[in-house]
């Protein structure tokens, strides 16, 4: 009886490693499929895209993109840099839970930042969105992605202040946010950085930027 009992129970935790396993397995797919969905050049740059195969391995093979080891097929990295990708950032990044690296830098990608992409990305050590054509604010909710050591969105149309929810990336060793838009004052935990980070926004300022910013049209400075 004892027996019985216990290869029950072995029989029934395998099925459910099983099923989660083929469960991650789709959700990575369908992340992935969201991205060629999303980005008018990627299907003619990417052909090896294609996802005929609904092996463990498939994902592992797919160039630009790696996963933890070749036989566990989560998904840990896409790296899709200088593609001339159009397009948005896809709500499908929701499905790629395991993801590390996420790397879309010189591009022509557009739209804003999710609110939603550290619930979507809870372990990401590593956005690169510089070099698009990103707009609207950096959101607050960037400071839930606790593990980041690098955050990259020089180069882009982001406007407003740099959110003091930052602050909460207590890792984070790589920063830049430089030629944008952004104004006011850089939050005081941001000075340790590089003051290359922040140059190319003209209404920003606070160290390590030693300059004020500059006035707007048709103000009155006194001498």
């Amino acid at each position: 009886m004892i027996f019985h009992c216990t290869l029950g129970v072995s029989v029934l935790v395998f099925m459910f490693v099983i099923s989660n396993v083929v469960v991650a397995l789709e959700d990575d797919i369908r992340c992935l499929k969201g991205i060629t969905a999303a980005f008018t050049v990627l299907q003619a740059r990417l052909e090896s895209w294609t996802f005929d195969n609904s092996s463990a391995g498939l994902i592992c093979q797919l160039s630009d993109a790696a996963c933890w080891n070749g036989k566990e097929g989560r998904l840990i990295r896409v790296s899709l840099r200088s593609n001339e990708l159009s397009g948005q950032i896809p709500d499908s990044l929701q499905y790629c839970t395991s993801l590390k690296v996420l790397d879309l830098s010189d591009n022509k990608i557009s739209g804003t930042i999710s609110s939603q992409i550290c619930h979507w990305l809870p372990y990401l050590t590593n956005l690169d969105l510089s070099g698009n054509e990103l707009s609207g604010s950096i959101p607050p909710s960037l400071g839930n992605c606790t593990y980041l050591l690098k955050l990259k969105l020089s180069n882009n149309r982001f406007s407003g202040q740099i959110p003091y929810e930052l602050s909460q990336l207590m890792r984070l060793t790589d920063f830049t946010v430089s030629n944008n838009q952004l104004s006011g004052q850089i939050p005081t935990f941001l000075s340790i950085f590089n003051p290359d980070s922040f140059m190319g926004n003209k209404r920003l300022h606070g160290q390590p930027l030693a300059d004020q910013p500059l006035p707007l049209a048709g103000t009155f400075v006194e001498s």
